[in-house]
């Protein structure tokens, strides 16, 4: 751009033969001001004293777009008063605009101090049709240098979906999150994700584990909060023959099965003390004890956890013990909800409309305008996996080969105002019915919508009589 800049300014000079010029463009921020571009045989201190002669030639030059030409200046009553013209002792000057699609970016400004009509009208034209081409010479540049910087975004987020293509998304805020995962995956910290239940945690602890060192050894997930406390402990620490009721041999815990590789604990939040305990000497020392041994075995884990809940305030109430929390959130990585990433929620019900179509052999090719607005407009306290059920059952049921809103009509039952004036209880128990059908009755992956544990699904199950078989 500046190579450029230096050459229009030196052909307008040496055509015109003019002792002095500068060029002034708009102010890059696109504000209405302008601000000197380039300038020849004039100082900064000497383009300050043009000012009052500016106000009368370049500011009228870019207001009027028309261009102005003056034989001798001292005798030309429109600028003989001009401060600068006195002081500087300027005789011929010429002032063109530079335009573009009917829009002054700038102008051209010369003099000269020696002779009266130095410039002429033939003159003037040249400079009119030469700084439009300029101005046109200049936009092409920028339009380039704003197309370069598009296309290295774009192939950045390509690249980014090529090596994460299950985590969907174009928003800022998912692109976020893949680069942070570019940039931790090859370290050994811990990581702990946070984030509402069905927003994709798992997926991100996966594609930490495929883009880091570890990458040949097993990624072994466990979703704490579906196991009881004493076969928790045991799957993840193993247990000695005979530790317990129904230890009927040795058993290597997953901790020792994932030796070099990664464990990604789901719904940490939900240990209890013994677990948590256990959990911070592998994480320090590197060491596991087999339910029911003395015996140390050293292990080389990457753990990551995640959870719905405050993790930290669970800490406040005792809950949750202090170091080990500090020993899993070394690196932190916040999960946005759904209803935060407009932008990509047609984009990810697209890409489940074609899996789920494919594995149902449905001939379903796309989503009506009104099954777009629906999905757009509701909030989606489930986030990505509400939506991926709810996807699923639309063309489940479809009969057309565009899926309608009247597909969607179950996700008005979610909303606020339709609870207003029931009791706590009518509410959850509605919450966990819709929830449970929208599943398929299945508990698991029912209680990873609610954000809540197994057990406690199954207890509420139990107290409000729903039929979940």
């Amino acid at each position: 751009m500046d190579t450029l800049l230096n050459r229009i300014m030196d052909i307008a000079m040496k055509t015109l033969n003019a002792e002095r010029g500068f060029m002034l463009l708009r102010n890059r921020d696109h504000s209405r001001g302008f601000e000197a571009a380039v300038a020849r045989n004039i100082g900064e201190e000497a383009i300050a004293s043009i000012k009052d002669l500016s106000t009368s030639v370049v500011n009228q030059v870019i207001e009027s777009g028309e261009p102005v030409l003056t034989f001798d200046a001292r005798t030309d009553e429109r600028f003989s008063d001009a401060r600068s013209v006195i002081l500087q002792q300027i005789r011929s000057i010429a002032c063109v605009p530079m335009s573009r699609t009917q829009e002054v970016v700038g102008a051209i400004y010369m003099d000269t101090r020696s002779n009266s009509e130095q410039f002429s009208e033939a003159g003037l034209l040249f400079l009119e049709a030469f700084a439009r081409q300029s101005a046109i010479a200049l936009d092409n540049i920028q339009t380039v240098a704003e197309l370069k910087t598009e296309n290295k975004r774009l192939k950045r987020q390509i690249d980014l979906s090529a090596v994460f293509p299950e985590i969907i998304g174009e928003s800022r805020p998912i692109q976020e999150i893949l680069e942070m995962i570019e940039q931790i995956a090859d370290s050994s910290a811990s990581v702990l994700i946070e984030g509402e239940s069905g927003t994709g945690k798992e997926l991100v602890a996966r594609a930490l584990h495929v883009r880091s060192r570890r990458a040949d050894k097993l990624f072994i997930p466990v979703f704490c909060g579906g196991l009881n406390e004493n076969l928790l402990e045991s799957e993840l620490f193993g247990h000695k023959k005979g530790a317990f009721t129904g230890a009927s041999e040795n058993k290597a815990g997953l901790f020792e099965e994932a030796d070099g590789g990664t464990v990604f604990l789901d719904e940490i939040g939900d240990i209890n003390a013994n677990v948590q305990t256990k959990l911070l000497r592998v994480i320090q020392e590197g060491e596991v004890k087999r339910v029911g041994e003395n015996v140390t075995r050293k292990v080389n884990v990457r753990v990551i956890s995640a959870t719905n809940k405050d993790l930290w305030e669970e800490v406040q109430k005792k809950n949750f013990r202090e170091d080990l929390y500090y020993r899993l959130n070394v690196i932190n990585v916040k999960m946005p909800p759904l209803r935060d990433r407009q932008d990509d929620v047609k984009l990810l019900a697209n890409h489940f409309l074609e899996r789920f179509a494919r594995v149902n052999g449905k001939k379903v090719r796309g989503f009506s305008p009104g099954a777009i607005k629906a999905m757009l407009e509701y909030p989606w306290p489930g986030n990505i996996r509400e939506l991926e059920n709810a996807v699923e059952r639309a063309i489940i049921l479809a009969r057309e080969p565009v899926i309608s809103a009247d597909l969607f009509s179950n996700l008005k039952k979610n909303r606020a105002s339709d609870l207003v004036g029931r009791s706590l209880k009518d509410v959850e128990k509605s919450v966990i019915t819709q929830t449970l059908e929208m599943t398929g009755n299945h508990r698991t992956r029912a209680a990873e919508v609610l954000g809540v544990s197994r057990r406690w699904l199954q207890y509420r199950i139990k107290e409000y009589g729903i039929d979940a078989e």
